[in-house]
């Protein structure tokens, strides 16, 4: 798959325009993600400076995105196209029920389902958004 992956409140805490500690599992859970074989892009707001020391951040703990702010690394920025990236996924602090823990994001990717044994206080957000308005 290709997933789109945001930073600041995604892969670490919200600090901008300063770079935030790390989100615990995320980076590990990114680089297992790749090692599988999925295609990551770095979707952020950041720019500039800010850009390349968020990118610096990861490099420098072994991840390498496929693409920043753009489909594929060669892509130029042009403001007449969307900026839309297109991913199959979409990993985002700004979610619908917030970001779940990297762990539960992790094993739903790679397993394509959640563990209904997970006691990491985001099993709930396992359940479809519709499904949880219209329980009982």
């Amino acid at each position: 798959m290709i997933i789109a992956v945001d930073f600041d409140g995604t892969i670490v805490q919200h600090k901008y325009p300063e770079i935030g500690a790390e989100i615990p599992f995320a980076i590990e859970s990114l680089l297992a993600l790749q090692q599988e074989g999925h295609q990551l892009i770095l979707w952020t707001y950041r720019t500039g400076d800010m850009l390349f020391e968020a990118v610096d951040f990861c490099e420098t703990r072994g991840l390498e995105f496929y693409s920043v702010n753009s489909n594929f690394p060669e892509e130029e920025f042009d403001d007449t196209i969307s900026r839309k990236i297109y991913a199959d996924l979409y990993i985002d602090d700004r979610n619908i029920g917030g970001l779940l823990d990297w762990t539960d994001m992790y094993r739903m990717i790679s397993t394509k389902k959640p563990d209904p044994s997970t006691e990491s206080g985001s099993k709930n957000r396992f359940m479809g958004f519709l499904d949880k308005i219209f329980r009982d």
